[in-house]
């Protein structure tokens, strides 16, 4: 029983993450490098949060601290990462000229869109990977999920947030990175605060005074509603029309691009 849930619980978290990366950036090795990068500066990120964690020894019983500075801090470093990119623009395109690989192409660098969507998936996948693989590797393990008096809904919860937050990071890129560019730091605010509301959310797992089922809901309906929220949000700001949903699902080439 264990086992079959490990794997329903992994399918949910990174099945669709990993059909993003199959279909989109493993054929591409200048994403497949960008998408390493931006998981590096997202462990730095959890480094620093760390080190603050431990080095605060009077707030280190109290998981709201770390949870906000580590918001802080992953978000800065998904600015870092920006100017990283920024900076890189004109080597990357040198180096994509010279590289006679068909999948790799000066258009893929120089579209500002895809390097954000490559990089939020990065930071995505990473912290997700962080999220729940210490849980996959406990429910793989012999025994029966719940016989305890724990929630027996515990795991699937976390598989949904899980692959929730894979997603948010990613739509979260393309809005961070273009908010930059056009210099509209209230984007910038937006993202940075819906970040730190979701992540919030989840220490209402704390409470006590309410049955499994509604702090699970409490945590995952609001975040799927931001998740829609941003992901329409970054497919307008990549440049996405309802022509363009039209044309892809009629399989019409040409007819459609993200800017």
């Amino acid at each position: 029983m264990t086992l079959m849930e490990f794997f329903g619980c992994t399918f949910i978290s990174f099945g669709p993450p990993f059909a993003l990366f199959l279909f989109t950036i493993a054929r591409d090795p200048m994403r497949i490098i960008v998408l390493i990068a931006s998981a590096f500066f997202w462990l730095i990120a959890l480094l620093l949060s760390s080190i603050l964690w431990y080095a605060v020894v009077p707030l280190r019983e109290t998981l709201a601290f770390g949870l906000v500075f580590s918001v802080l801090i992953q978000e800065a470093f998904r600015f870092l990462f920006y100017k990283t990119i920024r900076l890189a623009d004109e080597g990357l395109l040198k180096v994509t000229q010279q590289n006679e690989d068909q999948h790799v192409t000066p258009k893929d660098i120089s579209n500002k869109n895809i390097m954000a969507y490559v990089s939020g998936l990065g930071f995505g996948l990473i912290a997700g990977a962080f999220s729940m693989i210490n849980l996959l590797a406990d429910m793989s393990g012999p025994g029966t999920i719940g016989i305890l008096g724990d929630s027996k809904f515990f795991f699937w919860a976390s598989a949904f947030m899980t692959l929730c937050f894979i997603l948010l990071h990613t739509a979260w890129g393309v809005i961070f990175f273009a908010a930059l560019d056009n210099k509209n730091y209230i984007r910038v605010a937006l993202v940075v605060a819906a970040h730190m509301l979701i992540s919030c959310l989840t220490l209402l797992n704390q409470q006590s005074d309410f049955s499994n089922s509604a702090i699970y809901l409490s945590n995952i309906i609001p975040a799927y509603i931001i998740l829609i929220i941003s992901g329409c949000a970054a497919f307008i700001t990549a440049g996405g029309s309802l022509n363009n949903i039209k044309a892809a699902l009629v399989c019409q080439k040409g007819r459609y691009q993200i800017d």
